[in-house]
């Protein structure tokens, strides 16, 4: 946590010589220079434990721990015909240990895969017609740990309605990822390397929202979401009740549909209520519910707190068994308890200070804002994530 305070410090020193040097712009001037709009840091602690871990089987310590920083940076400007063009940068690097991966090797005290990093980086484009109401944009990135590469790409288009009361969306996505095969320590021939497989995903996301009155919104969502390639993971271990081990294996092919609501309604000046539902199938034959309600409470005019609960439930998929429950006659075979049978519950809260005159009296330092999270799963699973997101305006 001592990297996080560092780091929020340091950037609270370089934008407060930022504020005190750059003119604010007339708001009836559009600038044609590229110029900072908004930075956001977002730091976060994440701590799970629980006794399903799929690399032993179904059984074992799932114990883990995560320390994520992104920085993520909007830049603005205006062209000749008037059009707003936004960049957006972003760099992600987190990094875990996990007593279940170090579990690869059953006969070590310690090894490698107790611990990585992962780095993420992505830039998005998004050029809109304010006179028009539509919005194009485009977007790279990539995620790379020791065992995993992905490269995505995507394109949007958005679209407002003649009234701006409401406006469709359209975003579609491709990921291209490799997967190291690293194979249980009992199950490799002697000497041998890892190879690499192929996943793909693409996924076609359409919204549409609409502004019903002044205290009332509404958006839905509908995704489409398909996956071809090595689905499994090549650490996660399957016992047959023949006592004999095996590695996981999945189909190559997964169709994903979910599709929710979500709905914002304001209660006054001070009071919002935030609810969303989503329905998901795949043709794994799991189906999940998920609700989740947030009530954003303004205080004063600089600090509200926004107490938030989830419920998910979701049914096991056709190819789930626990330990030593699976036999040859299963072609294909998981003990990974994500695509079991359970419930969940997620409770917590998120205080934000926003100043008019900046935290600190640094005007150009918008926004503290802290969330704290506890998870539990009725597969005994628990967990607890704190995060804090610094904003630059």
């Amino acid at each position: 946590m001592k990297r996080i305070i560092i780091t929020g410090l340091a950037l609270m020193a370089l934008f407060k010589g930022y504020s005190q040097e750059t003119p604010a712009d007339s708001s009836a001037y559009k600038s044609r220079k590229l110029k900072i709009d908004e930075i956001n840091l977002v730091s976060s602690y994440y701590k799970q434990d629980g006794n399903n871990s799929a690399v032993t089987g179904g059984i074992g310590s799932e114990e883990l721990t995560d320390i994520s920083n992104t920085l993520d940076v909007k830049l603005i400007k205006y062209s000749k015909a008037g059009k707003k063009q936004t960049f957006d940068i972003e760099v992600g690097i987190d990094h875990y240990t996990s007593a279940s991966s170090d579990k690869i090797d059953m006969q070590a005290n310690s090894s490698a895969s107790s611990a990585d990093n992962r780095f993420y980086p992505s830039l998005s484009y998004t050029v809109e017609n304010e006179a028009k109401g539509n919005t194009l944009g485009f977007g790279l990135s990539s995620s790379t740990e020791f065992d995993y590469q992905s490269f995505g790409a995507n394109i949007s288009y958005a679209k407002k309605t003649k009234d701006r009361n409401g406006e469709f969306s359209a975003r579609f996505q491709a990921f291209l990822d490799q997967v190291k095969i690293i194979k249980p320590l009992e199950l490799r021939l002697p000497n041998e390397g890892y190879g690499t497989e192929g996943r793909n995903t693409f996924a076609l996301s359409l919204s549409y929202s609409q502004i019903v009155n002044q205290n009332f919104q509404l958006m839905f969502l509908a995704d489409v979401i398909t996956q071809q390639g090595y689905l499994s993971l090549p650490f996660h271990r399957v016992y047959f009740n023949d006592g004999s081990v095996h590695q996981e294996a999945l189909p190559d092919t997964r169709l994903k549909i979910p599709l929710a609501v979500r709905a914002s309604y304001f209660l006054g000046d001070n009071i919002i209520i935030r609810g969303y539902y989503r329905y998901y199938t795949d043709d794994w034959k799991l189906t999940a519910h998920t609700l989740n309600l947030e009530i954003p409470v303004k205080l004063s005019p600089a600090f509200s707190v926004s107490p938030f609960y989830r419920y998910y439930t979701q049914t096991e998929t056709k190819y789930f068994k626990g330990y030593g429950l699976h036999s040859a006659a299963d072609q294909y075979h998981t003990s990974n308890f994500d695509l079991s049978g359970f419930d969940s519950n997620f409770l917590g809260a998120g205080f934000k200070l926003t100043p008019i005159k900046g935290v600190f009296g640094i005007k150009s330092f918008h926004t503290v804002e802290m969330r704290y999270g506890h998870y539990t799963k009725t597969t005994q699973m628990v967990s607890d994530i704190f995060s804090l997101n610094l904003k630059f305006k």
